[in-house]
């Protein structure tokens, strides 16, 4: 590992990002004394945290979550994906960001947000960052019962996310929005993390490069189960056939949406994303670049509404 790789300042993450500076461990194992068992000293003598170990960095998160965001209890099962938090926590604030370029430079909070996460997963991340920095309300949708249900008991073991979040179960999986969009459903931005391998070796083949870049080591097989986390990694064509179904379901709630947005992880994806878009009528469009210090990626956000009706939009629906 790269001196101080954990240590330093993550100054490529959001300026609101809670993580954006260096990790307080010493903070963090206050938060959850576990974690204090997985620091380890990298051969500079420095204090750090075994990446290749992924229930080290679950704990890691876990105390993220804690001292940063009031989140006392996020357990869900091992063998599904442990998001890292400042990469989620970016997307959450960019998109806040671009809800405030429609709402004269102030970002709309509270109950009058309703943001749909596709995807939600058993960690039921993105809506756990989405409440605790806005206070937005969240409609989190997934394939898999047993997501939901971890979904459920990590809203149910928080008070503070009770009554924010809404999980609901997409029954058909080559669907998106149809069957979880009900009819007086009103969505101000919908979030996505696509999975992006289109096979199990896809996926082992990044799992490998990453705990590579994280740890320094390389290892011919990931500590991964892909029996528990295929519906959260991998689809039938990978991330650029996954976001062109979503591209073409978007037009059918082209006016019942402001901002449809996606993570897109691989570049060469946005030159046939750019031409679905383009032949789908939008009326703005927005690339927006993220990074942490391993990976580069980016948001791509489309609406269909024109300025008159998102002036409508914001009046009748954005009340801070």
């Amino acid at each position: 590992m790269p001196k101080g790789k954990d240590l330093q300042e993550k100054s490529t993450l959001h300026p609101r990002n809670k993580n954006r500076g260096k990790y307080d461990l010493h903070a963090l194992t206050n938060s959850i004394p576990e974690l204090k068992s997985h620091i380890i000293s990298n051969k500079y003598g420095e204090k750090s945290i075994d990446f290749s170990n992924p229930i080290a960095v679950k704990t890691l998160n876990r105390a993220l979550l804690s001292h940063h965001y009031g989140i006392k209890t996020w357990m869900f099962p091992n063998e599904n994906l442990c998001p890292p938090i400042p990469g989620r926590a970016d997307y959450i604030h960019h998109m806040a960001d671009l809800l405030s370029e429609n709402n004269f430079g102030k970002i709309p909070i509270g109950d009058d947000i309703t943001c749909l996460d596709i995807g939600l997963g058993a960690s039921c991340i993105y809506p756990i960052l989405g409440v605790a920095e806005y206070n937005w309300k969240f409609i989190g949708s997934d394939i898999d019962p047993k997501s939901i249900a971890s979904a459920k008991h990590i809203i149910n073991d928080n008070p503070k996310l009770k009554d924010k979040i809404e999980c609901r179960l997409q029954k058909e999986s080559s669907a998106i929005f149809q069957g979880i969009l009900e009819k007086e459903d009103l969505i101000d931005v919908v979030i996505c993390n696509p999975p992006f391998h289109a096979s199990i070796e896809d996926a082992q083949k990044g799992s490998r490069r990453k705990i590579k870049n994280l740890s320094g080591k390389t290892l011919k097989i990931p500590k991964l189960n892909f029996s528990g986390i295929s519906n959260e990694l991998i689809c039938k064509g990978g991330e650029h056939q996954f976001i062109q179904n979503m591209i073409t379901e978007s037009k059918i709630y082209s006016k019942r949406c402001f901002w449809f947005s996606t993570l897109v992880s691989k570049q060469s994806n946005l030159k046939g994303i750019y031409k679905s878009l383009d032949n789908s009528n939008i009326k703005q469009l927005k690339t927006i670049t993220m990074g942490t210090a391993n990976k580069s990626s980016r948001i791509v956000a489309w609406t269909f509404l024109s300025k008159e009706e998102q002036k409508e939009w914001r009046e009748s629906r954005w009340k801070n």
